[in-house]
């Protein structure tokens, strides 16, 4: 089953028909994606994190975001695909063997040190992505995050430099985030073949222009999350207002 459904989550990455994730934090969001008629769900790291207690930037013990990712993919009858940060300090083997353990088919594996948020050598880090290729075999989508815009000299030669590497060390489909510039992307999904996942903001281009660009993947992040909680604070807000919170 997880072959199949990992065939299925990369059949559904199409440069210019890019497939969208509304990424999720728990069971009931992920049903809430299902229900709304997306193909995929998606986990995001910061958004997890958060729910279980802790910050971003792998504080999270693995076996709590490993538990997390599990009880998703229990309530829905899709392809996962989670966020694990760089791997949480596991081996590849064991980080595929884990994930894959969770019913996950899919991960994202970012490019820069949790702990000092700098930049890791691509040719490590493409060595680690074809040991994770390795040990996965065809049963896990990889998509690579280049972290050049938030850490690095944002410039578009620098992701597409990594972006190569990545796709020819074995991943499926390559995350450069933070881009906004409907340039740089064009010229990301020209270099890369189309597989470019780019993370939607409010300052990005629209689904539409992001397709019309030719990316393969658009997904939101913790960015959901982050609306989804602001507005239960103002809720709460209300309530300690003496305000009615439904009104």
């Amino acid at each position: 089953m997880s072959d199949d459904r990992a065939a299925i989550l990369r059949a559904l990455h199409v440069p210019g028909n890019p497939l969208v994730l509304p990424n999720v934090w728990d069971a009931a969001s992920a049903r809430a994606v299902v229900e709304a008629g997306f193909p995929v769900v998606a986990t995001g790291s910061a958004a997890v994190a958060q729910v279980l207690g802790y910050d971003d930037g792998e504080a999270t013990p693995v076996a709590e975001m490993l538990a997390a990712i599990a009880r998703i993919v229990a309530v829905v009858d899709c392809p996962v695909t989670a966020d694990v940060e760089r791997g949480y300090g596991l081996k590849p083997v064991e980080l595929v063997e884990r994930l894959l353990a969770t019913g996950a088919v899919g991960c994202n594996l970012e490019d820069s040190d949790p702990s000092t948020d700098e930049l890791v050598d691509p040719g490590v880090q493409a060595e680690f992505l074809a040991e994770v290729r390795a040990a996965a075999g065809p049963n896990l989508v990889i998509n690579a995050r280049v972290d050049t815009y938030v850490s690095g000299d944002g410039t578009v030669e620098a992701a597409v430099e990594r972006g190569r590497r990545y796709l020819e060390a074995g991943a499926d489909c390559v995350y450069p985030i933070g881009v906004d510039d409907a340039g740089h992307i064009r010229t990301l999904a020209a270099e890369l073949d189309g597989r470019v996942n780019v993370l939607f903001r409010p300052t990005s281009p629209s689904l539409a222009e992001l397709a019309e660009l030719g990316v393969a993947r658009i997904s939101f992040g913790h960015g959901l999350h982050r609306a989804a909680h602001a507005y239960t604070r103002s809720l709460i807000q209300a309530v300690k207002d003496g305000r009615n919170p439904y009104q």
